[in-house]
């Protein structure tokens, strides 16, 4: 059974091998990283584990017994309550649950182990997946996002109190 656990500087090849591994996917419905991501890995992880310990974000991966990366589900921003969700899962797991069920897991444990009182994330309109997924999980739409925050796409922001459950 998949496990959702905090992003530690072991995961490292793990999460280079899933956004490598799934990196045409994800550019159809999210800008490309671009090449630098890629090539600028190590440091840009080391940046991350930094944020996360300074209480900047949380970041998690989803696990699958064999140790791959299925997903990645990250709070951006937490401050006073609030926080920024994004989530990415694996192109061989779409449309199979995973994603909602984990938003779900990851929305509990927003509120339990960070404090969160309410969620906010952005969808392109063009991402039908994201927009269920969000939607599935209690979310509502509040507003129309800024395309620079998806890529030059535009958006929905949706929202979750996180002490009404779903």
């Amino acid at each position: 059974m998949p496990e959702l656990k905090r992003l530690h500087a072991g995961d490292a090849p793990a999460v280079l091998a899933f956004e490598l591994a799934n990196r045409a996917y994800f550019a159809a419905s999210v800008s490309d990283r671009g090449d630098e991501f890629y090539d600028q890995f190590a440091d840009r992880y080391s940046a991350l584990l930094a944020e996360q310990e300074a209480g900047i974000c949380a970041f998690y991966v989803l696990v699958a017994e064999d140790g791959s990366v299925l997903g990645r589900f990250n709070l951006y921003d937490l401050k006073d309550g609030t926080a920024e969700l994004g989530y990415r899962v694996a192109q061989h797991v779409a449309g199979r649950g995973v994603a909602t069920a984990t938003v779900l897991e990851l929305c509990r444990l927003a509120a339990a182990r960070h404090g969160l009182r309410t969620l906010r994330a952005a969808a392109a309109h063009n991402n039908a997946a994201s927009q269920k997924v969000l939607t599935k999980a209690g979310f509502v739409p509040v507003g129309p996002a800024d395309p620079a925050d998806l890529g030059g796409k535009p958006g929905t922001w949706y929202q979750r109190d996180l002490a009404v459950q779903p």
